[in-house]
């Protein structure tokens, strides 16, 4: 495997494996999709409150849909916790201590979905 290139910069985060550039700027007709980035076997939710003021958020990692589903995912998951949230980079983040019901629901959904952290 060759290391001629970067992955991720301090500076501007993860660059594109093709061109080289940010992912935020990359134009490659082939960009790598959220499905193409490495994700393991089971679904990550865990709690996160860094960089948040201690405000809890619920995360979704390792889950193996593109963006169109994950993004629809996203909002029927967000519906039923009755919260806000986003979408990024492949992660789901979902304001508030959900992670009881979104292992539920991810489950029902055929996800072998598993608590994170602590």
């Amino acid at each position: 495997m060759s290391r001629d290139h970067t992955v991720y910069s301090s500076q501007s985060g993860r660059n594109c494996p093709a061109c080289g550039q940010p992912i935020k700027r990359c134009r490659c007709p082939r960009r790598p999709a959220a499905r193409e980035l490495p994700t393991g076997d089971r679904v990550r939710v865990g709690r996160s409150s860094k960089g948040r003021k201690g405000k809890p958020v619920t995360t979704i990692e390792g889950l193996p849909l593109g963006d169109a589903a994950l993004r629809d995912l996203a909002r029927d998951l967000k519906r039923l916790c009755g919260s806000g949230g986003s979408l990024r980079e492949g992660t789901i983040e979902i304001q508030g201590e959900h992670r009881d019901q979104l292992i539920e629901a991810l489950r029902e959904r055929g996800f072998d979905a598993k608590k994170s952290g602590g």
